[in-house]
């Protein structure tokens, strides 16, 4: 490790961690070669560059991943990253199930924090889907054009808040269940509270 300063509650993570130990500690020695400040954010150690986000480590039941917090501008020359769901729009994911495959990757995953730092000292940005660009399930639009009052207090919600509901709205596959998630947000709509308030 570099001079790169380590960050005790990092520290108090790696000790309590169960599962991908070896992979986690890999990966911080790493992360701390490119120079980056470590943190503890979201309960995770996420390394920064200028208290700008760069790389996330985290871990899941099947694997655990280094998640790049702009990784949507990246490269990508080795075909690594990955979306986690189609709704993630700049995060992306490089896995791993265990250390094996992390030490062979050490050149490659140097080089995409690197990338990741000059994305930054680049000051680039991801351009965010606006949420009018999201589709209105139509069991929703036909409560908006029947109730004239939902429509007025959805276009008073903030972007992200509208955004949650179409996307929560449009999950489902079957039109009865759309309809019954419609159904059960109409007075939180119009009490102008988000989904999660």
């Amino acid at each position: 490790m570099t001079s790169s300063k380590i960050n005790p509650k990092v520290d108090e993570f790696l000790s309590k961690a169960k599962k991908w130990k070896v992979e986690y500690e890999k990966l911080r020695n790493i992360i701390l070669d490119c120079e980056l400040t470590e943190e503890f954010k979201w309960m995770h150690p996420c390394y920064t560059f200028e208290n700008k986000n760069i790389v996330l480590i985290h871990g899941f039941k099947e694997y655990c991943a280094l998640l790049f917090h702009k990784g949507s501008l990246l490269k990508d020359t080795h075909r690594i990253l990955i979306q986690q769901t189609e709704n993630v729009q700049a995060a992306r994911q490089i896995r791993f199930t265990n250390v094996q495959e992390i030490l062979e990757m050490e050149t490659i995953l140097k080089a995409y924090i690197n990338e990741a730092i000059e994305v930054e000292k680049a000051g680039l940005e991801v351009e965010f889907k606006k949420h009018t660009e999201y589709i209105i399930p139509e069991e929703f639009q036909n409560k908006l054009d029947e109730i004239p009052a939902l429509k007025t207090a959805f276009e008073a919600l903030t972007p992200g808040r509208q955004r949650a509901y179409l996307l929560y709205f449009a999950g489902p596959k079957q039109s009865k269940t759309r309809v019954s998630r419609v159904e059960k947000y109409i007075q939180k709509i119009l009490d102008g509270k988000g989904l999660n308030d």
